[in-house]
């Protein structure tokens, strides 16, 4: 009603209503029409977009149309595992450093060069591995490492097939070969008991020239609460035993509780870490781990064999003075400048359809005009809801941030139009979508700002984005000594 053209006489008015009119067209289309109304809400637009949709059979029951949308998307889904190896790898290398500390220093006088400290990599391990996906249930997975300590190494090679049998379990078949285990062939199986309880089983048997070795681990975990699991691990073969163990890891801190019970080793162990963290996430180790895309490079650093001052004071102070000032001025200048950077370009690309969003809005406020303009009447004449003032977008309030503007708009107009018997009622869905809203600040987060009038009283509120928002509410009203 509101943008039908044959309410404007405006000229100008009438062309901007019927644009929108147009939208409101095609949304009656899809809503109208049972099949596509039945994608619509089961899928949303994005169902509407699948290929393959114009082929079928009309007058479905939303039954049939759940299962062929299924189907296009098992059909996607193949072609894009075609293209998908998901490569993974990790390098360690581990760097022997006990001379900077713990050394003679008569024994390298007369040896050409000694009065440098001799740092040596003592042991490196390279392991690589991908998937190659043969349907969308199995999976055949190649893998393979290499490891070397003190000159002596070996490696091995395995390949797994994998098939997913269900949403709560899969299976796992793999063959091995190596010069350290000899031949391998095992057998592994997890299994969704419960929504909060899992169990996996794996069996193997290892060939070498003392026989074949067989073993056999089970293992039952539960999620005990948001952040701690606990398990309960069984093993059976050339060393048995029986060990649980509670692990909680949460933002800040990591702590492990175990007790092992077998044959030959029996033990309990209790650990705790604490994560030194920032805004990025980025955490503290006592070594050094770097990782690219899919790849993990780990260099554990042997300082010294025995409790030094030095070495205890360049493991600890000396690794968090470093990362301090590489975080101060290396990453957090980089990762800002990227998120600028990406975020620019996102600008960039959604650049057109922003600018066509904002004349639709602002085209949608001019024709609103008349209709808030009786809705104000109304409610003034009821004492009842009256949108004083509406902002929406990026509101800048933190102190440290006050080299940065607010991006926001108005939309006094729009929530007015849209209060009905002294309520206002806007659900979960992003605020940009509503008649004469669009994104000021794209990328970036948002809130929309109210200050409003209900029986005479003053009323604020600062809504997230993507929260749901009623009002009057009590808890909204401004006191008199504020």
């Amino acid at each position: 009603m509101l943008y039908h053209p044959d309410k404007h006489r405006d000229p100008e008015l009438k062309r901007q209503a019927e644009q929108l009119f147009n939208l409101v067209h095609q949304a009656y289309e899809v809503l109208s029409d049972p099949q596509s109304r039945a994608i619509y809400d089961i899928y949303g637009k994005r169902g509407l977009d699948v290929e393959g949709w114009e082929v079928v059979e009309r007058k479905r029951s939303p039954v049939e149309i759940r299962e062929e949308f299924e189907r296009l998307q098992r059909e996607r889904e193949e072609r894009r595992l075609q293209q998908r190896t998901n490569p993974k790898g990790m390098i360690s290398v581990g760097v022997d450093a006990t001379d900077l500390f713990d050394r003679y220093e008569e024994d390298y006088e007369d040896v050409p060069g000694g009065g440098f400290p001799h740092v040596e990599i003592n042991k490196m391990h390279i392991s690589q591995s991908i998937e190659a996906p043969l349907t969308t249930s199995d999976t055949a997975v190649l893998s393979g490492s290499l490891s070397t300590h003190n000159g002596n190494g070996g490696g091995n090679i395995n390949v797994a097939l994998r098939r997913v049998t269900s949403a709560k379990g899969w299976g796992e078949v793999e063959f091995g070969a190596g010069d350290t285990h000899g031949p391998l062939l095992g057998m592994k199986i997890f299994r969704n008991l419960t929504a909060r309880c899992f169990v996996t089983a794996q069996c193997g048997l290892h060939f070498s020239s003392r026989g074949v070795r067989p073993g056999c681990t089970t293992m039952l975990a539960r999620h005990l609460d948001k952040n701690t699991m606990g398990y309960l691990q069984w093993r059976w073969g050339t060393q048995s035993s029986m060990n649980t163990s509670i692990v909680r890891d949460t933002k800040t801190s990591h702590f492990t509780l175990a007790m092992q019970l077998g044959i030959p080793h029996s033990f309990m162990m209790m650990s705790y870490q604490y994560k030194f963290q920032d805004d990025d996430q980025t955490k503290v180790k006592g070594s050094i781990k770097l990782n690219r895309a899919s790849q993990t490079y780990f260099f554990p650093i042997h300082l010294t064999d025995q409790l030094l001052p030095s070495a205890v004071f360049y493991a600890t102070v000396g690794p968090l003075v470093f990362y301090l000032a590489i975080q101060r001025l290396v990453i957090r200048p980089y990762v800002r400048a990227q998120k600028e950077q990406d975020l620019e370009k996102h600008r960039e690309s959604s650049a057109s359809d922003i600018a066509r969003k904002r004349q639709e809005a602002e085209s949608a406020v001019l024709l609103m005009q008349e209709s808030v303009r009786r809705i104000i009447e109304t409610e003034e004449s009821k004492m009842g809801l009256i949108i004083l003032n509406a902002w929406y977008g990026k509101f800048v309030t933190d102190n440290s941030q006050k080299h940065e503007r607010a991006k926001v708009i108005d939309v006094t107009v729009p929530l007015q139009c849209l209060v009905k018997d002294s309520k206002l009622i806007l659900t979960e869905a992003t605020k940009s979508g509503l008649p004469g809203f669009y994104d000021p600040c794209v990328g970036e987060e948002k809130s929309l700002k109210l200050l409003y009038q209900f029986r005479g009283v003053m009323h604020q509120v600062l809504s997230p984005e993507g929260e749901a928002l009623r009002i009057p509410k009590q808890s909204h009203r401004i006191d008199a000594d504020t």
